[in-house]
C-alpha cells in the first residue's frame, strides 16, 4: 500500500508499483480551492549535493510563490529507485493517471512531459532551468547516453507545454536551436537575499590579509572546467606567493581533478573542502577575496548570485549565460588558463578594483531578489492560466534591467 502522502500509479518493469509523493493542501484548500494552487512537478533530488543549483532554484521559487499567498503543491517521486534516470521516467509515466486540480501545473526540465498537452487538465508550464540537449555535449559514456535520452523527453515537454519559461536568453536560444521551441519566456533565477545576508552576518570570517583567497563552488562536472582553475593556480604561484584556492563541492570529476592537483604540485595552495553545510558556505564566501568559476556551460549560475550577495568580485569565463548574470566582473576567454590567471592577478594587484566590482555586484544582485522574480514568474504564468489571480504586489515588480 502506498505510504501517506503518496499515490500508486502503474507497475513498471522494475516489478514494484511506482508511487509519487504529493505535499497535501490543507483540507479547506482542497475542498474549495479558495486560494490559487500551483502544482510543481520535479524529480530533481531534494538536496544540493545531488540536485545542485537546480534544486536551489526550485526550492527558492516555491518559497517565494508561497509568500505571495499561492499554495504550491510539490509533486515528487515517492519511491526509491537506485538509477536516477529510471526513477525519473517511472515517476513521469505514473503522472499520466494523475488528475490535477488547481490553476496550473509547472514541470521542471524533463518532469511533466507526460502531463503537457493532456486534455481536460489545467494549463501546463514547462520551466526549463537547464537545456539538457546543450549540456550533453560535455559528458561522456553512460552519463552522456542517459542525458541524451532525457534531452529527448525534455524537448517533448517543451514542445507540448502551453508556456515555456526558461532562465536566460542563452537557454532560450538553445531551446529554439535544439528543440525547435520558439518564443520561450525568460524569467531569471532568483535568490533569497534576506536569508543570505542573515547567514553572512551570523557566520563572520574576514579575508586573511596574509593570503589572497580564491573561492570556487560547484559540482564537479566536466563542463565546469575546474582543471582550468587548477592550471591557472599553477601559473600564479610565482606571482601570488600567498595564493590560496578553496574549492567547495564534489562530483564525478573529483578523482581526476585531485590527480591533476597532485601532478601540478598544488597541495599547499589548493584546499578541497567537499560538500559543506550552508553556514560554513556563508563563512567561505566571507573569507574569500575573489570568487572564480571557469564553467563553459551555465544555463544561469546561481553561485554567481551568492558571490555577488557576499560582495565578492567575480572572475569567470565569457561563455553561455554567464555574461547575462555577471554584469560587473572580469570575464575571460573560455578554456584559457592563462587568461583566467591574468584575471585573478589583475584583482590581486588592484584592491580598489576588487572593492568596486564587489560593490557593483552587491547592487546588481538586487535585481534577482526572490520576491521580484517570483512576481514576474507569476505574471507570465497568469497569461496562460486565466483562473490565476496575481497578487497586487506582483503588479509592482519592476522589469529586470539588462
Amino acid at each position: 500500500m502506498a505510504a501517506p502522502g503518496t499515490v500508486k500509479s502503474f507497475r513498471g518493469q522494475l516489478g514494484a508499483p511506482t508511487e509519487y509523493r504529493v505535499s497535501r493542501s490543507p483540507a479547506h484548500v482542497r475542498g474549495t480551492l479558495s486560494m490559487n494552487v500551483l502544482h510543481l512537478i520535479t524529480a530533481i533530488p531534494p538536496n544540493v549535493r545531488e540536485g545542485s543549483g537546480c534544486y536551489v532554484g526550485v526550492r527558492t521559487l516555491a518559497q517565494a510563490l508561497r509568500r505571495f499567498g499561492i499554495h504550491v503543491e510539490m509533486v515528487t517521486p515517492g519511491i526509491a529507485v537506485p538509477i536516477y534516470t529510471a526513477r525519473r521516467i517511472l515517476f513521469n509515466e505514473g503522472l499520466r493517471w494523475r488528475t490535477f486540480r488547481g490553476d496550473a501545473t509547472i514541470g521542471i526540465d524533463v518532469d511533466g512531459y507526460s502531463v503537457a498537452g493532456k486534455q481536460n487538465s489545467p494549463p501546463h508550464v514547462a520551466c526549463i532551468k537547464g537545456v539538457l540537449g546543450d549540456a550533453v555535449r560535455f559528458e561522456r559514456g553512460a552519463t552522456r547516453a542517459s542525458m541524451a535520452f532525457q534531452a529527448q523527453l525534455e524537448a517533448r515537454h517543451a514542445q507540448r507545454a502551453d508556456l515555456v519559461i526558461t532562465i536566460s536568453r542563452y537557454c532560450a536560444e538553445r531551446l529554439e536551436e535544439l528543440y525547435r521551441v520558439k518564443n520561450a519566456t525568460v524569467v531569471p533565477e532568483l535568490i533569497d537575499l534576506e536569508f543570505w545576508r542573515r547567514m553572512f552576518l551570523s557566520n563572520p570570517a574576514a579575508p586573511d590579509p596574509r593570503k589572497f583567497t580564491v573561492l570556487s563552488v560547484c559540482r564537479f562536472y566536466p563542463r565546469k572546467r575546474m582543471e582550468i582553475l587548477l592550471r591557472a593556480a599553477s601559473r600564479l604561484r610565482d606571482n601570488i606567493r600567498q595564493l590560496e584556492i578553496r574549492i567547495v563541492g564534489d562530483g564525478p570529476e573529483n578523482r581526476r581533478l585531485r590527480t591533476l592537483c597532485n601532478e601540478l604540485d598544488l597541495g599547499s595552495i589548493v584546499q578541497w573542502l567537499g560538500d559543506i553545510p550552508i553556514n560554513r558556505l556563508a563563512e567561505e564566501y566571507n573569507r574569500a577575496h575573489v570568487f572564480c568559476l571557469p564553467s563553459v556551460q551555465e544555463g544561469f549560475g546561481i553561485v554567481f548570485l551568492e558571490a555577488m550577495a557576499a560582495g565578492k568580485p567575480i572572475v569567470a569565463a565569457r561563455a553561455a549565460a554567464v555574461p547575462e548574470v555577471v554584469h560587473h566582473g572580469i570575464l575571460v576567454e573560455p578554456e584559457d588558463s592563462d587568461a583566467l590567471a591574468e584575471g585573478i592577478l589583475k584583482l590581486y594587484r588592484d584592491p580598489d578594483l576588487c572593492h568596486s566590482l564587489g560593490a557593483a555586484g552587491s547592487s546588481t544582485v538586487e535585481q534577482f531578489e526572490m520576491n521580484r522574480i517570483a512576481g514576474k514568474f507569476l505574471s507570465e504564468v497568469a497569461k496562460v492560466a486565466p483562473t490565476l489571480k496575481k497578487p497586487e504586489s506582483c503588479q509592482e515588480c519592476e522589469p529586470i534591467r539588462r
